[in-house]
């Protein structure tokens, strides 16, 4: 997905709502730095949007007839809004100040920045989170040290949560040098 195919389905998401200002989680959230022709296409290949309205969240679940997957948007566009909760990623401490932020014709959009998602896919260890992020390890987009780093403000719902998190840190991040072959 582009930029500009979110922007055109959370303009609809404004206009049927009355909401202007959206937070955007999940995969495409990386949609939010610029340039994004540097983004790794593995990075943005969804086609769900993972949002909610960022002053009344649960304002997003009343779209999804109009803008949710099977919607007649989903159909004529190929993408759909999934409608999300703030409680919902597990992400570290100060995420919100760190979010990204887009402006267009009236319409601001949030995306959590890259390595908080990073963080958030680790704790989920999904096929898909993994791979979305070794492809921002290997495009130079998410940084090793900073994922680490935001761990250690990280509040996980459990100990099970947090031990899945850091078996997924591991086999995308390794702290051991690999050995010469």
């Amino acid at each position: 997905m582009r930029l500009a195919a979110l922007i055109s389905l959370l303009s609809q998401a404004k206009a049927s709502s009355g909401h202007s200002e959206f937070v955007v989680i999940g995969s495409l959230s990386i949609l939010g730095l610029e340039p994004t022709s540097d983004i790794p296409s593995g990075m943005s290949m969804s086609i769900d949007v993972d949002a909610y309205t960022k002053n009344d969240p649960d304002r997003i679940f009343s779209l999804l007839p109009e803008l949710g997957e099977g919607s007649p948007f989903h159909r004529t566009h190929g993408i759909y809004l999934d409608g999300v909760t703030p409680a919902l990623p597990t992400l570290p401490d100060g995420w919100e100040a760190r979010m990204l932020r887009h402006e267009h014709e009236g319409l601001v959009v949030w995306f959590l920045e890259p390595h908080d998602a990073a963080v958030s896919k680790l704790a989920r260890l999904q096929p898909n989170d993994l791979r979305w992020v070794k492809e921002g390890v290997r495009g130079g987009l998410i940084s090793a040290p900073l994922v680490r780093a935001r761990f250690a403000t990280t509040s996980f719902l459990d100990a099970e949560e947090e031990q899945r998190a850091r078996r997924g840190l591991e086999q995308v991040l390794p702290t051991r040098a690999a050995r010469p072959r």
